[in-house]
């Protein structure tokens, strides 16, 4: 393979290496970092590339081991991240007048039900432990099949089927639990707060029923929910989205705190 050939390979696999990226650093530089750090890496071993699998997967390998890396001594976000975060941004005088600013300059500062969803399943799939959350991530988001996913995280196809069922009972555990989408004694109830705040004028209960979410509240199968949160996630590019500087500027706040939480508050 010629550079010229891996060159419009690494294009073509952008969007959805850096939506990866962003989904498992939560942070827009590390992602930055992290995609130019694979392109170097991978054009510097083109000769060790042997087509027994795609380019995109081998990529994805590249990027998911230098990931893997930064984040093995980071700590896993907390369950309640969104709470903790929630009451930091409430008490934090920079923080409204930050997204009003950003509301006023962006073309892309929309406040919609869809995109807060993947912002906080980008939030919550960061208390799982870093395997769950990518084999989750690469398997349905990224539709690459378990035996990819074996070779991108270097593992057995038994263990990456024991990390996406772990990672999604977990998932499904924490969502029961907190949101108010699918369980009206859920805790977290930030997409109508939010909704609220953004789009005063917008029925909020008209805009859950757009995305079927009342209708499967009573759904036994409440896996099926979070495969629809997921089918939601696959649909929205983070970096291109009608609201995706306002997200990114939740997720980078999100981020901040999280680094900066004393031990016995994460």
């Amino acid at each position: 393979m010629t550079i010229t050939q891996f060159t419009h390979e690494f294009e073509a696999a952008m969007p959805q290496l850096k939506s990866y990226l962003f989904r498992i650093t939560a942070s827009i530089e590390d992602t930055e970092d992290i995609v130019q750090d694979t392109f170097i890496k991978a054009s510097l071993k083109l000769d060790s590339f042997r087509g027994e699998s795609t380019v995109k997967t081998w990529i994805f390998t590249i990027a998911s081991n230098i990931a893997k890396d930064n984040l093995r001594a980071k700590k896993r976000w907390p369950e309640e991240v969104t709470d903790i975060c929630r009451e930091k941004a409430l008490a934090n005088p920079n923080y409204f007048p930050e997204i009003a600013a950003i509301r006023q300059n962006s073309l892309q500062a929309e406040f919609e039900i869809k995109e807060h969803i993947t912002f906080c399943l980008t939030c919550i799939a960061k208390s799982l432990p870093l395997e769950q959350q990518i084999c989750l991530l690469l398997k349905e988001v990224y539709e690459f099949k378990v035996a990819e996913i074996a070779e991108i995280v270097e593992t057995t196809e038994a263990m990456v089927k024991y990390y996406l069922h772990t990672g999604r009972s977990k998932m499904v555990h924490l969502y029961e639990g907190r949101c108010a989408l699918i369980n009206k004694e859920g805790t977290c109830h930030q997409c109508s707060e939010l909704n609220g705040i953004f789009n005063p004028k917008q029925d909020f209960e008209v805009e859950k029923n757009k995305i079927e979410f009342d209708k499967r509240a009573n759904d036994p199968n409440r896996e099926a929910i979070l495969d629809l949160r997921l089918q939601i996630m696959k649909e929205i590019d983070p970096f291109n989205s009608k609201g995706s500087a306002l997200q990114l500027h939740h997720i980078q706040h999100n981020r901040k705190i999280m680094e900066n939480i004393p031990e016995k508050e994460g």
